[in-house]
């Protein structure tokens, strides 16, 4: 980004989003907190894949898609299995 010569104001979105984030996770109760931060890994990988193709222009090939619906399903299972 900065070596393409692009303002620095593009870190902001970024800036918010973690921030956003670290608040969200002081939300969830303690016995909870790393599942949330496991799902968060499944949403960041979504989230840097859209950053590549919007900000940057390279689009995700299906290896990419493929690796991302395999986080979010990961993901999924931590947080929606049932447990006893």
């Amino acid at each position: 980004m900065l070596r393409e010569g692009r303002s620095t104001w593009w870190l902001l979105p970024g800036l918010l989003c973690l921030a956003f984030f670290a608040w969200a996770l002081t939300r969830i109760d303690t016995p909870f907190a790393g599942r949330a931060f496991a799902a968060y890994g499944g949403v960041y990988i979504a989230a840097s894949l859209g950053w590549m193709w919007a900000v940057e222009g390279a689009r995700p090939d299906r290896f990419d898609l493929l690796g991302m619906l395999l986080c979010l399903g990961g993901a999924g299972v931590i947080l929606l299995a049932p447990r006893g």
